[in-house]
C-alpha cells in the first residue's frame, strides 16, 4: 500500500500555467471540487474548443493584484456553496505544484472575495496523495512574507493611497465636497458617482458596474455611500453590487434600508431596550382614538414613514386634530406614526455623529420660533454641547443595533431621561462641522483607513 504524505489544514499552492506564484489553499475534504477565486470570467473559442479568461486576485489582503489567466473549459458544473445555494460554476483543468508534486486538478471558478481563502482544495486533489492532519498547516511547503513579496514583485503597483467612490447625487452639496477634500487630503484618489448615472450586470461569472458612457467602475477599495430618500431603493441594489465586487462600503445596504423604515428601526430599539418615545401605529381608521390614547393623546406628532429632514411631520394639538390628521393619511393609504410628544424638551434636541462605534461630535439644536422641532433646514440653530455619558451611550447603541459605520443619531431630553428620535445614516455635515468647529469628513476618511488597514 502506497504510504500517503501529510497534508496540513492550510497549504500553498502554485500554478506555473495560470503564471500564480503561490496562493494560500484551505483544505478541505468535505468538497467534492477544488474552487479558486476569479473574476472578470470570460468565454471564448480558441481552436474550436472553449477557453475561460478570468482575472485572480491571489492574495486575501491585497486586491490591487490582479493575475489575468487562461485555461481550457472541461465543464459546467451546479455546486452548492457552504450556504447551501446551488449555482452553475465553470470548470477548468491545470498542473498544481505542492512542495515537489505536480499533478492535474479541476477547479471550479468562484467568487470567494468574503472567503477567508483564495482557494479550496478538495477530496479529489487530494485522494490518494495525502492524509490530511487538521490540527497543523503548511506541512508540504511554507513561504514567509518576504517570499510572497518577492514573488509578487512585478504585480505590486505602487500605491499613493485609496481608491474612494462618493455615491452620492449633488456634487455642489456642503458634504460631498468636504468628502471629497477630505479625501484628496489624505493623497486618496476619489470620485463622485452620480447613484442615477449608474447601472450594472447582474451574472454570477462577471458581475459589472458601469457609468453613462459603458465605462467600467472597477478596482474601488472603498465606497461612500450618501443615497437621498427618494433613490434609496436603487442605491442600495448599487451598494451591494459594489459589495459583491469586494469593495468596502462605508454603510451596507441593509443598515441603509433598515435605517429608512422607520417603524422597523422602532421596532429594532424597542427590542434592543432603547428607549423611544411612545409610538402607535395602525392600519385601520376605527382605531384613530385608541392610537391616540396609547400614546397620551394630544398634543402628539405624527409623521410619514418616509420623512427626512423635518419634512412630513405634523404636531397635531388637540385629539380632534390628531384624528382628522391620522384619518386624512390613512385615507389615501399612507403609512403614518403617532408619537407622544416631549414636552419638556421645549423645541430643543441633540444630533451626535458617530463614526465607528464612537461619537465624534456633537451638538444641540434649537427649533426656530413658531416651530416645535428643531431642524436646522428649517430656520433652527445649532451650538455645541457636552453630552451626557448616558446619552453617548445611547448614540453608540442606536448606531450598532442598524450596523450603521457612520450615523447621525437625534436624541431628545426627557423628564423619563434620553429618547431617541431617530437615526440617519448619510447625516449632513455642514451643521455640525460649523457649531462644532470638528472635522468630520476627515473622521470618515481615517475610519475608512483603519477598515482597509492601509498606511500611507
Amino acid at each position: 500500500m502506497k504510504e500517503l504524505e501529510l497534508i496540513g489544514s492550510e497549504e500553498w499552492c502554485v500554478f506555473k500555467d495560470l503564471g500564480i506564484p503561490a496562493i494560500k489553499a484551505r483544505i478541505d475534504s468535505g468538497a467534492k471540487t477544488s474552487s479558486i477565486q476569479a473574476t472578470n470570467i470570460k468565454i471564448h473559442s480558441k481552436e474550436a474548443q472553449e477557453w475561460v479568461k478570468f482575472d485572480v486576485n491571489p492574495l486575501q489582503e491585497n486586491r490591487s493584484i490582479a493575475i489575468p489567466c487562461e485555461a481550457k473549459l472541461v465543464d459546467r458544473r451546479m455546486v452548492k456553496s457552504s450556504s447551501g445555494i446551488s449555482e452553475e460554476r465553470l470548470v477548468v483543468k491545470t498542473p498544481v505544484t505542492l512542495g515537489d508534486s505536480v499533478f492535474e486538478i479541476e477547479l471550479t471558478l468562484a467568487n470567494r472575495d468574503t472567503m477567508e481563502f483564495r482557494m479550496l482544495l478538495g477530496r479529489e486533489a487530494i485522494n490518494e496523495r495525502y492524509l490530511v492532519n487538521p490540527a497543523e498547516t503548511y506541512k508540504i511547503q511554507d513561504f514567509s512574507e518576504e517570499q510572497i513579496n518577492k514573488k509578487y514583485a512585478p504585480y505590486f503597483k505602487e500605491k499613493t493611497g485609496l481608491k474612494i467612490a462618493l455615491l452620492a447625487s449633488n456634487p455642489e452639496l456642503y458634504s460631498n465636497k468636504r468628502l471629497m477634500e477630505a479625501a484628496v487630503a489624505r493623497g486618496h484618489e476619489i470620485v463622485f458617482l452620480n447613484v442615477e448615472l449608474a447601472y450594472m450586470k447582474l451574472d454570477a461569472h462577471s458581475p459589472e458596474i458601469r457609468y453613462r458612457g459603458g465605462n467600467i467602475l472597477k478596482e474601488f477599495d472603498a465606497i461612500i455611500p450618501r443615497i437621498k430618500p427618494s433613490v434609496t431603493f436603487y442605491g442600495c441594489a448599487l451598494i451591494r453590487q459594489f459589495d459583491n465586487l469586494g469593495a468596502y462600503c462605508q454603510n451596507s445596504a441593509e443598515a441603509i434600508t433598515q435605517s429608512r423604515d422607520k417603524l422597523f428601526a422602532s421596532q429594532l430599539f424597542s427590542k434592543n431596550d432603547i428607549h423611544i418615545p411612545i409610538t402607535g401605529f395602525a392600519k385601520s381608521p376605527m382605531d384613530t382614538k385608541d392610537l391616540i390614547k396609547m400614546v397620551n393623546g394630544a398634543p402628539l406628532i405624527i409623521k410619514l414613514l418616509e420623512s427626512t429632514q423635518g419634512k412630513g411631520v405634523v404636531l397635531a394639538e388637540t385629539n380632534k386634530a390628531a384624528e382628522s390628521v391620522i384619518n386624512a393619511f390613512k385615507s389615501v393609504q399612507t403609512n403614518i406614526l403617532v408619537q407622544e410628544f416631549i414636552k419638556e424638551a421645549n423645541g430643543q434636541d441633540i444630533r451626535c455623529f458617530v463614526v465607528n462605534g464612537k461619537v465624534v461630535a456633537s451638538m444641540q439644536r434649537q427649533a426656530a420660533k413658531g416651530e416645535f422641532r428643531a431642524n436646522i433646514h428649517q430656520g433652527g440653530t445649532a451650538s455645541i454641547i457636552r453630552i451626557t455619558p448616558e446619552e453617548k451611550k445611547l448614540a453608540i447603541k442606536a448606531a450598532k443595533v442598524l450596523n450603521l459605520a457612520v450615523a447621525g443619531v437625534d436624541i431628545i431630553r426627557s423628564n423619563k431621561g434620553p429618547l431617541l428620535l431617530e437615526v440617519n445614516s448619510s447625516p449632513g455635515l455642514e451643521g455640525i462641522e460649523n457649531a462644532t468647529g470638528k472635522d468630520i469628513a476627515n473622521s470618515m476618511i481615517m475610519a475608512i483607513e483603519r477598515k482597509l488597514k492601509f498606511r500611507m
